[in-house]
């Protein structure tokens, strides 16, 4: 399979940057936001195994808590050695946290599965969070926040999309990221000669504890009840949960920099969903004739199950169109980055399969 890689290009207010080695001082905090989900459990291990310093401290301020309900499901446990607390990015946050120079925020609190919210659960939250977290780093003096977005900015279209490309959300989230975006990016210009801001930009991320699209996928074959939904060459930008926190380790810990850079995150190039499936069926021994049915007789079907339960099903009209449409996202700015990717699509894919003992994707 092809090489994993990243992204070209920029947004508005990217300037060139010159990249050095951090010199870290004897201890510094790392402040996870949402960091008891998908992606903040794997960048909390990631950051015990390979970074963590005796004098360092990890906190994970999220509104729920390991084990409890709303949680990801399967992410039960607590790591040894975090700090956990309880927060709503949507309020103040009056954290008592006592910061060092090279504390670095990350800012994952967001709702973000779609269809699943009234529209204003995402203004609400990915908004006031994004004001509340920027304006918490003003008032501690952090300077360096990883902002975690979204490709839902782009908009649903077949083109490919770059960094430059102009961002056309058309759905409640996707409008709500973009603004989050903004108003992260107001708050580095507040000090532009020494704020750090990078905004990763994340296409399906699947991995242990996932419990989303990938997972879905995986079983839908297992089970022979996936199909393909109107077509075969549908594009699904992708990238592993273990890829994505190492290169936010990269970003935010193995350099230092001052100014804003958007990074898509997503395999180079992005895979259908046709070499998906194959994929998946190779990584974990499972062989399966998967049919295609028509686009035209989902959506009748989705239309008239809505009523009666059809987003149980996954026929939800939204969600039966969203599969019809590509997400052709390019990955080539963080291939000229400089990191070095550790997973092949299929090996990743493997690793994830390990992980479960071999029992299945979960």
């Amino acid at each position: 399979m092809a090489k994993l890689c990243l992204e070209e290009g920029v947004f508005v207010f990217v300037k060139a940057f010159v990249f050095v080695e951090i010199k870290r001082g004897i201890n510094m905090n790392y402040i996870i936001f949402g960091g008891s989900g998908f992606i903040g459990t794997h960048l909390i291990k990631l950051l015990k195994e390979e970074v963590l310093k005796d004098t360092d401290k990890i906190y994970d301020l999220d509104i729920v808590l390991p084990g409890e309900e709303g949680v990801v499901p399967g992410i039960v446990e607590r790591i040894e050695g975090v700090e956990y607390i309880r927060c709503d990015v949507r309020k103040s946050i009056e954290v008592d946290i006592i910061p060092t120079e090279d504390d670095i925020i990350f800012n994952f609190a967001a709702v973000h599965r779609t269809p699943g919210h009234p529209d204003y659960e995402y203004f609400e939250t990915n908004i006031l969070g994004a004001e509340n977290v920027t304006a918490y780093a003003e008032q501690k003096g952090i300077s360096r926040i990883l902002f975690t977005s979204s490709i839902a900015p782009y908009g649903a279209a077949e083109e490919l999309k770059k960094e430059t490309t102009l961002p056309t959300p058309n759905t409640p989230y996707g409008i709500s990221k973009l603004t989050a975006e903004k108003i992260h990016e107001k708050w580095q210009n507040g000090d532009k000669e020494k704020r750090c801001l990078t905004i990763v930009r994340p296409g399906v991320v699947y991995g242990k504890g996932e419990h989303g699209n990938f997972t879905r996928l995986y079983w839908g074959q297992r089970k022979h009840y996936f199909f393909y939904p109107g077509r075969k060459d549908t594009i699904k930008a992708s990238i592993y949960v273990k890829e994505l926190v190492r290169f936010m380790k990269y970003r935010m810990i193995d350099y230092d920099y001052a100014g804003i850079d958007i990074y898509n995150c997503t395999f180079e190039p992005a895979y259908s969903i046709e070499q998906i499936c194959t994929t998946m069926q190779q990584a974990t021994g499972m062989k399966r004739h998967i049919p295609l049915v028509p686009g035209w007789l989902l959506m009748m079907a989705a239309y008239c199950l809505a009523p009666f339960g059809g987003k149980k099903l996954g026929l939800h009209p939204a969600r039966v169109k969203k599969l019809m449409i590509s997400t052709n996202i390019c990955g080539e700015k963080l291939k000229k980055s400089g990191y070095q990717f550790f997973y092949e699509f299929e090996d990743s894919l493997r690793d994830w399969y390990r992980d479960c003992d071999e029992e299945g994707l979960i």
